[in-house]
C-alpha cells in the first residue's frame, strides 16, 4: 500500500484532510467582502461586514489564532479625514507650517 492510499483510506492525525483538498476560505474568492462589497467599501475600508468576515478569517487552517486587524481609519467611505491620528489638521497642503 502506498502512502497516499494507506492516507485517503485510513487517515492520519497529521493531516486534517486526509489527503483531500480542504474547502476554500471565501476572503479567497471574488465573492469576498474584505475590501469591498459589490460597489460599496468592505470590513478593511469601514468595518462594514465585520460580523461574516470574522467568521472567515477565523475559519483558515494555518495552526494560529487568527484575529483580524482593525479597518482603515484612511479611507471613509471615501471622503478624506479631517485629522490625523496624532491630531494635524488633513489636507496638509491647507495647512502648511507657517
Amino acid at each position: 500500500m502506498g502512502l497516499l492510499t494507506q492516507l485517503t483510506t485510513a487517515g492520519s492525525n497529521l493531516s486534517g484532510h486526509n489527503g483531500g483538498t480542504p474547502p476554500t476560505n471565501v476572503l479567497a474568492t471574488t465573492l469576498s467582502t474584505l475590501h469591498a462589497n459589490g460597489d460599496q467599501p468592505g470590513y478593511s475600508l469601514n468595518g462594514a461586514t465585520g460580523v461574516a468576515v470574522r467568521s472567515a478569517y477565523g475559519t483558515y487552517e494555518d495552526g494560529v489564532n487568527n484575529s483580524i486587524p482593525q479597518p482603515s481609519q484612511l479611507d471613509l467611505n471615501g471622503v478624506p479625514p479631517t485629522i490625523t491620528p496624532k491630531g494635524q489638521k488633513l489636507p496638509y497642503i491647507d495647512n502648511l507650517p507657517g
